[in-house]
């Protein structure tokens, strides 16, 4: 199943936070969002699960606009993990994840053993098992986070939305998230803000400036220090990783990028 974002602007009141952005993301590919703050990542993840609506433009899901079909029918089809967790009332982890079914099931129909056993999966694959009886206004950012992806796991969806999915986490549990959404072969469009993990994970990198696409292809072809200075403003240096065969960057603070521009 695939998702794509076509000529979609956006703005709030008379300030253009979008300008006539394109994305593609194929079936089963995993796609990257990069951008400094402020350049509209979360803004056009957020029109493209229809949380805001376009200004002009299309969001394609399935090749069939998204404004155009049901609210079910998007939630069997597609996940998201945003950078918030708005929770109104005080759930249990477990009960939160069996939110995921919802979009399965028809109205006040209870859960069966099928859902059980399916929630019991996703606890299990973001390694959250032991907080299953937890409140979850207890947990850290961080657990958090791992229990709102175990919700997008539940509800097995195609295609996942994720904004900022690392964001909180210690760098054990980020590879660990990584890692399984890379296995679990969806549909991934994700913006991320560690270049190293979107090198290491993503198939295809876009990235953002003052709402626009500046740049989009493979991590190798992306990763530039000529684009990392101009868009990031930082000097790197790139390498190919000896074990990953992905690039790796070393950031260089400018006091000692500048000591070798004058060599």
């Amino acid at each position: 199943m695939s998702l794509e974002a076509k000529q979609v602007s956006f703005s709030i009141y008379d300030q253009r936070i979008l300008h006539e952005v394109s994305i593609h993301i194929k079936e089963k590919q995993f796609v990257g969002l990069i951008g400094p703050n402020g350049s509209g990542k979360s803004t056009l993840l957020k029109n493209m699960y229809r949380l805001l609506k376009p200004e002009s433009g299309t969001v394609l899901l399935n090749e069939k606009d998204i404004l155009k079909q049901s609210s079910k029918l998007i939630a069997k089809n597609l996940a998201v993990v945003s950078q918030e967790t708005p929770v109104l009332f005080d759930f249990t982890v477990h009960d939160l994840v069996s939110m995921g079914r919802t979009p399965h099931k028809k109205l006040l129909e209870l859960d069966q053993e099928q859902d059980f056993e399916i929630v019991k999966d996703a606890l299990q694959q973001t390694g959250i098992s032991h907080l299953a009886k937890r409140s979850f206004s207890s947990l850290s950012g961080g657990e958090k986070k791992r229990v709102m992806v175990a919700r997008a796991l539940a509800q097995q969806a195609q295609v996942l939305i994720l904004d900022e999915p690392t964001n909180h986490l210690d760098i054990q549990h980020q590879l660990q998230l990584m890692d399984l959404i890379q296995t679990l072969h969806l549909t991934v469009v994700a913006a991320l803000h560690d270049l190293n993990i979107a090198a290491m994970y993503c198939d295809q990198l876009y990235v953002l400036q003052h709402g626009r696409i500046v740049c989009h292809g493979t991590p190798e072809e992306v990763l530039t220090p000529a684009l990392l200075k101009e868009v990031f403003g930082v000097f790197a240096d790139i390498h190919t990783h000896a074990l990953t065969g992905k690039p790796y960057l070393t950031y260089i603070p400018d006091q000692f990028a500048k000591k070798v521009s004058q060599v």
